[in-house]
């Protein structure tokens, strides 16, 4: 007979987090940089401005962070960026909020990454509990992955997935589906996705952030994209689960799951179950709208833990309901002003 003890964090907490909507919120991405090694066209300018890095809380106060989320009731943390693994000594967080995953404070610690840096860090981040990476790749052609990045680094992230693999970490690969750009091999990833035991999913591109591209003019539907897979697989929908926005199916011709990532086409908010923290310690409730609570003051004042407790409660208090996402007409202005790379991906 197995017996659950309440772990640490559960026993600190008492209850879950839940917004005034009812929704349990157990998912916490935490930003660690806005800087990134790559210039993804529908992600940032190739001349962006980062962030002063006097800005940025410190390691010790992002596992603050953390840890009160923890005490809460969070049971997944997601390290984000910009690109994580360029943040100085970002391996000292990893490694101390692995720490507390193998004492079952909490369930899962999992990383999100372009992949320039996983041949170099991979075998270290298995180490420190993570089992499982989500890597942005949205084309296995050199000419369009250089278009897109603004980089000539497909050779190295296509060798750091491989090192992720051989490490033991399970990769997901995210494929942003952009019209004109990457439309035309989606079918060609997904099988090499699936060759290499690796699930897939499809994102719609999101009105975030001042770019130079029209984003009408890089908005693919997926439910067009199915719509073309149809026309030479067998795509079955699965209750899959996993924390996320995402809506699964299994393909019979490759054997693999593909899931669908949809903000304009199908809002998932409904199920939303996380909150976003920045770099600089701002806790966005929805990547969708652009009001936040700061935490930053709360860590740096007096009565520190007290007061995180008062800003969180703020921030589950004022999770809205839904994003207000759409694409809808040329020229259109970024809904939300900041860029991915601030909010973390």
């Amino acid at each position: 007979m197995n017996i659950h003890l309440p772990n640490k964090a559960q026993l600190l907490s008492g209850k879950k987090m839940q917004d005034s909507f009812g929704r349990n919120i157990e998912y916490l991405r935490l930003s660690v940089t806005d800087r990134c090694d790559l210039r993804c066209a529908y992600c940032m300018d190739e001349k962006m401005t980062f962030l002063p890095k006097s800005d940025l809380l410190t390691l010790e106060e992002l596992e603050q962070l953390a840890q009160a989320f923890i005490a809460k009731g969070i049971r997944k943390i997601r390290i984000t960026g910009g690109e994580p693994l360029v943040r100085r000594d970002i391996l000292t967080l990893i490694k101390r909020l692995g720490a507390k995953l193998k004492l079952g404070e909490f369930d899962e610690l999992t990383l999100t990454t372009n992949g320039t840096l996983l041949s170099k860090y991979a075998a270290i981040l298995y180490e420190s509990g993570i089992r499982r990476i989500n890597v942005s790749l949205d084309s296995l052609r050199p000419e369009i992955f250089k278009k897109l990045t603004r980089r000539d680094s497909l050779a190295q992230v296509i060798n750091g997935i491989f090192a992720a693999q051989k490490a033991g970490l399970k990769v997901k690969i995210n494929v942003v589906a952009l019209k004109n750009v990457n439309a035309d091999e989606i079918a060609d990833i997904i099988k090499w996705a699936h060759h290499h035991d690796m699930e897939i999913s499809l994102i719609e591109v999101m009105p975030l952030g001042e770019i130079r591209d029209d984003r009408l003019d890089q908005y693919l539907p997926l439910s067009l994209v199915r719509q073309n897979l149809e026309k030479n697989w067998t795509l079955r929908n699965i209750d899959k689960k996993t924390g996320g926005p995402a809506r699964y199916v299994k393909i019979d011709e490759t054997g693999g799951i593909l899931g669908f990532i949809t903000p304009l086409t199908h809002n998932f908010c409904d199920g939303c179950n996380r909150v976003r923290v920045t770099c600089t310690g701002r806790v966005y409730m929805c990547l969708g709208q652009d009001i936040y609570v700061d935490l930053r003051s709360a860590l740096r004042g007096e009565n520190s833990e007290e007061m995180l407790d008062k800003q969180i409660a703020i921030a589950m208090r004022e999770k809205p309901l839904r994003h207000d996402f759409s694409i809808t007409k040329p020229n259109q202005m970024a809904q939300i002003k900041r860029h991915m790379s601030v909010t973390g991906g």
